[in-house]
């Protein structure tokens, strides 16, 4: 059964927007752009005229089409966040991967309903790749086809692969939280962002842990882990929306012990 929030002509605008996001950066990538630090002092927090022109060919394409939606992006804030839906966009999550040169970014769309994530697309334009979830059910097109997205098994937490984007996400006990399961995992992993996510859904990677997350770094993920038949949440086993401190399994059992371990200390 598909999910009753899901309106099929707001699928097929998740495909607008990714084609208007991808036009929009793809002539930028891997070129000689300038790059500006958000961040005053040591801290570097990457931006550049690629996720702005991004952001802001997603923002016309909403206010024209969907006038009474709700927008939260990366680069331009926050307009109508009462509105019953809202759409959130981080037009490149990576930019460091993106000015690296590596094709391990991309474009992340989601939709809120009532503030529930409901709908959301990874676009990653250079590969030509696309995994979108509606909660209930997660799917994938690509170079390679298109398929339904499923995690994949894995109840121990000796069996798994665990991914971070890098472990200097986290501070104090947050690190040694960290540390507890990295020791016990088969494999761990570090960077690609939003694509660890999207290998969760595809049934490659079991866990990803991070900390210090903005909405619109999640929001897009979280129906389509759902939907692959995976778990999100905050470290404390809360709602994921919001960021934070951010946990997704393939395995709803694995999610349990990973949330256990992060509490102890």
């Amino acid at each position: 059964m598909g999910n009753p929030d899901r309106d099929d002509t707001l699928v097929a605008f998740l495909d607008r927007l990714a084609d208007a996001a991808g036009a929009a950066i793809l002539p930028h990538f891997r070129s000689l752009l300038a790059v500006e630090n958000k961040l005053e002092g040591a801290a570097f927090d990457p931006v550049t005229v690629a996720d702005r022109a991004a952001e802001e060919a997603m923002r016309a394409l909403i206010v024209r089409d969907w006038p009474d939606h709700g927008i939260l992006g990366e680069e331009y804030g926050s307009e109508r966040l009462d509105a019953e839906h809202v759409w959130v966009l981080d037009p490149i999550d990576g930019t460091r991967a993106f000015i690296s040169g590596l094709p391990v970014w991309g474009t992340l769309i989601g939709l809120t309903r009532a503030k529930k994530p409901v709908l959301g697309m990874m676009h990653q334009p250079f590969t030509g790749e696309r995994y979108v979830g509606d909660g209930t059910r997660a799917w994938y097109r690509g170079p390679d086809g298109a398929r339904d997205l499923k995690a994949r098994a894995c109840e121990r937490l000796e069996d798994a692969v665990l991914f971070t984007t890098s472990p200097s996400l986290f501070v104090g006990e947050e690190r040694a939280a960290f540390d507890r399961i990295e020791s016990t995992v088969r494999l761990s992993r570090y960077g690609v962002d939003c694509y660890a996510y999207c290998m969760v859904a595809a049934g490659f990677v079991d866990v990803v842990i991070e900390s210090g997350l903005k909405p619109y770094d999640i929001v897009a993920l979280i129906p389509v882990i759902e939907g692959a038949g995976g778990v999100v949440t905050s470290w404390t086993g809360g709602s994921a929306a919001d960021g934070g401190r951010v946990v997704a399994s393939g395995d709803p059992r694995l999610h349990d012990i990973v949330l256990r371990r992060l509490a102890l200390g």
